[in-house]
């Protein structure tokens, strides 16, 4: 195995002072060669036990270590060198005692500060490799640079540069499932070489290896430390700590023995390496960090892909539930607005005042009225005085019960109401009493049921004969209960009132507005005019518009209801997604104690995470708003009223998304705030 290993120096561009560390320690090139990289005085480590009870691990530790050394820490189980290679690594801190980084004390550290050293100073072997077990070696190698910012392609030229000088070059597509114990340790060597390795912490770097991979290990150390690199092992084995060239010998958290070779020369360019370390920081561009947590979010989500399905499953049903309803909901509020609309939204009614008492007061609604206000009363288009009733219509030997309306010659304008075939009757004909009538359509399709033409023929009405003259074209279903329109009989004003209803006087008057902008001044015009025109108020106005904003108003009222139905299902998805992520988070736990071995700050998993639950949110909203989309055109192909407009499928994707982020946000903060020494010792 080749021990040519490259030093993986950081480059010194692109830097900038970041944390809260004091930076003014090192002014000149010799003063990191003056003191030690790292120096413990009275360091202690005191934990308290589920009883209460108190473990000291350390016991006022006074430790120096000079850049290159070659360092083994030995003891026997418990005697505190694990404990001391966690506060050395950063990955845990001195309940007492000060520890100098390079003259720096890092109680002057922060959580990102703490986490850059990690990065940049450290890098870890440990005796269980630690490695991610669904990457693959070079995917593991470059975990560190991901969180030091290099770019893809630079860390890719690193990562397998490394591997290839430790004989990996062909094992970089493997994962660690698929490699021996003395592989898995190369590639946990060269993960902490790849940011530089100015330290490695090694934790019984040979424990789990067969002793041909031990030998092959130690070696690798031992060149590392030619090289400048300082090394510290931990070991409880004798015989490995030989190897190194100093021996710190460990018992009940103190200090017995401190043995010393000749040190070795350290090569001139270690310590201006070193220096530049410390003097610097890398940047890291803010979208390229968040593009990394996406990319390590998709991996994570196809590697465990039965629990995304079930995450996505409750934002699926979500948002499909909100797109679905929300297009019921517009198209049954648009079905009423336009049935509502079809009697025309430009009308005013003219209706006798109510009695008290009386079910239907009298009516003093004139015909000469309705002349009148055409010509009084601005904004008016026409009038359509009207008197209603229900009589048996019959042709020959078929009889059939039907609406018969008296009305005047301009009903097809007023109500937009063409016809099919033949004529309206004229205001001659109402003059004169003509007998002649007009049927809609499904009056016609019942009393001429073989399809034969009714034109020129002649009904009974009361016995009475009146001709047909002309047949409506279909109108459909109308008002609020959506009752057939053409059901209905038409017969000249005059004609009816006198012949058939017996009354001169009309049961309403419409009056058709022509700007409807004005149609509430129009109103109040009418009041006037008619209440002059009277002498007293003796009717009572309908304003179509009125209606009309009622409706819409209940309309958007049953959508919102709709839509609350949904949004309490995507509300229960988003609870899904909290869930899995718990779970999740206590699944990784040793995966996030990894990556902040190796570096990764408390930003940086908390993006993952948070990332994670973004991605599968914005996925399932993906798929919920195609079933969404899919239910609502399956609904229409049944008849049920569909309308699908871009916002409530914009809304439903982002609150889909926006799901992701409010309840994946816990977990995420959770992850990001681990012990790293706790989440490293989950198994």
């Amino acid at each position: 195995m080749s021990t040519a290993i490259l030093d993986g120096g950081m480059p010194g561009s692109a830097r900038r002072p970041e944390g809260r560390a004091n930076q003014a320690a090192y002014n000149t090139a010799d003063d990191i060669n003056q003191i030690p990289i790292i120096e413990l005085r009275g360091i202690r480590r005191t934990f308290i036990t589920g009883g209460g009870v108190e473990v000291h691990a350390l016991r006022g530790i006074d430790l120096k270590i000079h850049v290159g050394e070659f360092v083994a820490i030995v003891g026997q189980s418990g005697s505190g060198k694990s404990t001391m290679m966690n506060i050395l690594g950063c990955l845990d801190k001195p309940t007492a005692g000060t520890y100098l980084f390079g003259g720096r004390d890092i109680r002057d550290f922060g959580p990102d500060d703490l986490a850059w050293l990690r990065r940049e100073a450290f890098g870890f072997v440990f005796q269980s490799y630690n490695l991610l077990p669904h990457s693959t070696a070079l995917e593991n190698v470059e975990i560190p640079a991901i969180y030091a910012g290099l770019s893809g392609s630079e860390r890719r030229i690193k990562a397998e540069a490394l591997l290839t000088s430790l004989g990996l070059g062909d094992r970089m597509d493997h994962r660690p499932s698929q490699l021996s114990g003395g592989q898995q340790q190369r590639v946990s060597i060269a993960r902490a070489m790849i940011n530089g390795g100015n330290i490695i912490l090694a934790d019984e770097p040979t424990g789990a290896l067969d002793s041909k991979s031990g030998v092959e290990v130690i070696n690798l150390l031992k060149s590392l430390a030619r090289q400048g690199h300082t090394v510290i092992i931990i070991t409880h084995d004798p015989k490995l700590a030989e190897n190194a060239d100093r021996i710190i010998e460990f018992s009940d958290g103190e200090v017995v023995k401190d043995r010393h070779r000749e040190r070795p020369d350290v090569p001139h360019d270690s310590n201006s390496k070193l220096r530049e370390m410390l003097m610097s920081r890398r940047v890291t561009s803010p979208l390229a960090s968040v593009g990394e947590a996406i990319r390590m979010a998709l991996r994570s989500l196809t590697a465990n892909l039965f629990r995304t399905v079930l995450t996505l499953l409750g934002i699926v049903i979500g948002v499909a539930s909100v797109v679905a309803m929300l297009a019921i909901g517009e198209g049954a509020g648009d079905m009423i607005v336009e049935r509502i609309s079809s009697i025309g939204t430009n009308m005013l009614t003219l209706q006798p005042a109510r009695v008290e008492g009386r079910r239907n007061a009298p009516s003093t609604l004139t015909f000469e009225d309705a002349d009148a206000i055409t010509e009084g009363v601005p904004n008016v288009l026409g009038t359509l005085p009207e008197i209603q009733g229900n009589y048996t219509v019959r042709f020959g030997r078929q009889d059939y019960s039907t609406n018969v309306t008296a009305n005047s010659e301009n009903m097809p304008d007023i109500r937009s109401w063409p016809l099919a075939r033949g004529i309206y009757f004229t205001r001659e004909d109402s003059d004169t009493y003509a007998s002649v009538a007009v049927l809609g359509a499904t009056v016609a399709n019942e009393m001429f049921p073989d399809g034969s033409d009714p034109l020129g023929e002649y009904i009974l009405i009361r016995n009475i004969p009146f001709q047909i003259i002309g047949v409506l074209t279909r109108k459909g279903g109308g008002g609020f209960n959506g009752a057939d329109q053409d059901d209905a009989v038409f017969v000249p004003l005059q004609t009816g009132a006198l012949r058939l209803f017996g009354t001169r006087v009309a049961r309403s008057i419409s009056v058709a507005v022509a700007d409807i902008e004005q149609i509430n001044m129009t109103e109040a015009n009418l009041v006037e005019f008619m209440t002059v025109r009277h002498g007293t108020q003796d009717f009572r106005v309908f304003n179509s518009a009125e209606l009309l904003d009622t409706v819409s108003a209940s309309k958007d009222i049953f959508t919102m209801l709709l839509g609350s139905i949904g949004a309490i299902s995507l509300l229960v998805g988003g609870i899904g997604v909290m869930n899995i992520m718990l779970v999740s988070v206590t699944e990784r736990t040793r995966e996030i104690g990894i990556r902040m071995a190796t570096g990764a700050r408390q930003s940086d998993i908390l993006s993952q995470f948070l990332s994670e639950a973004i991605v599968v949110s914005a996925l399932g909203g993906v798929i919920g708003v195609a079933a969404g989309v899919g239910i609502g055109l399956l609904l229409a192909q049944v008849g049920a009223p569909i309308k699908f407009t871009t916002s409530p499928i914009v809304m439903a994707f982002c609150c889909s998304a926006g799901t992701g982020l409010v309840f994946g946000f816990m977990p995420a903060r959770k992850a990001a705030r681990m012990d790293p020494v706790q989440a490293l010792a989950n198994e």
